[in-house]
């Protein structure tokens, strides 16, 4: 049995910006990048695995681990940071040969969307953010618990309450599961590293400028779960103001994680945004 088999989360690897990156490439058409959220023990498999098979029916999906979490290569030495994260994007995307993806980006990975399409606005075609860091906001406690995470099946149990708003999909064998994930060669070492007290550093570090958010061009959709207790509702709002290309989904009795509570919702609302673009670039074509 190949470790492949064993372990759904680990998929190909490849060197993306001298970073060593495990990455799941799955499906054909039209690139779209997943960038996972920064919880403790977090993988894009662990992250996206309800909406890679779906959005993989219609168009090539790349879920990588970004550096510091999953399976990727962890470097001595190396800063985890915004600009470390955004060349690891990019550099995937280059060691791909994509020019242009969409990109879906959640909590961490909305921030890391958002300076990715600032930064290199013409490697994106359209932008999701959901449930997004991004934008300055006082730090919430179930944020700060998060990522003062101290590893127990205990304290696992109680993040992933505070993640859902329905408490029944939050088994005791996730949380055994999730720990399990976290405690990895490597793993707590670099999650405790990333985010330190006083962890509204991290907040803002995260954080792109107004007037770099307000001069984006991109069509974006921004997502929310009302109930989240994570990352407070008013950031997509805010993003959803900014943002002049936008449209904002909320969606009621959801917590942090939209794409798996409200999983069915989520990937055919992403996938009718996603279409949207192919048909308009169909339709330019046939010109």
């Amino acid at each position: 049995m190949t470790q492949m088999q064993q372990n759904p989360e680990i998929g190909k690897s490849i060197l993306a910006n001298g970073i060593t990156t495990n990455y799941h490439d799955i499906g054909s058409g039209f690139p779209v990048l997943l960038i996972h959220g920064s919880g403790p023990g977090v993988s894009a498999w662990a992250n996206w695995r309800l909406t890679i098979p779906v959005l993989a029916a219609q168009r090539r999906v790349i879920a990588p681990d970004m550096v510091g979490f999953g399976f990727s290569e962890r470097p001595a030495g190396i800063a985890y940071n915004m600009d470390t994260w955004v060349a690891q994007a990019v550099g995937l995307l280059d060691a791909l040969k994509i020019e242009q993806a969409d990109l879906v980006g959640n909590s961490f990975g909305g921030g890391l969307a958002l300076a990715l399409a600032i930064r290199h606005p013409k490697r994106v075609r359209r932008l999701v953010l959901m449930g997004a860091a991004g934008v300055h906001f006082p730090i919430t406690p179930g944020l700060d618990a998060v990522w003062g995470y101290q590893p127990s099946i205990a304290n696992m149990r109680k993040l992933l309450d505070i993640f859902a708003f329905d408490r029944t999909l939050m088994s005791d064998e996730l949380a055994e599961l999730r720990y399990r994930a976290s405690i990895q060669p490597g793993f707590q070492e670099a999650f405790a590293s990333m985010f330190p007290e006083p962890r509204q550093n991290g907040v803002d570090a995260l954080a792109s400028r107004e007037e770099d958010i307000r001069a984006l061009p991109h069509e974006t959709l921004v997502i929310h779960g009302r109930e989240d207790r994570v990352l407070p509702l008013s950031n997509s709002l805010t993003l959803a103001d900014w943002i002049t290309r936008a449209q904002l989904h909320v969606f009621g009795r959801c917590g942090h994680w939209t794409q798996i509570e409200h999983a069915a919702r989520f990937t055919q609302l992403v996938g009718n945004f996603l279409d949207e673009a192919d048909k308009l670039a169909d339709a330019q074509a046939a010109r």
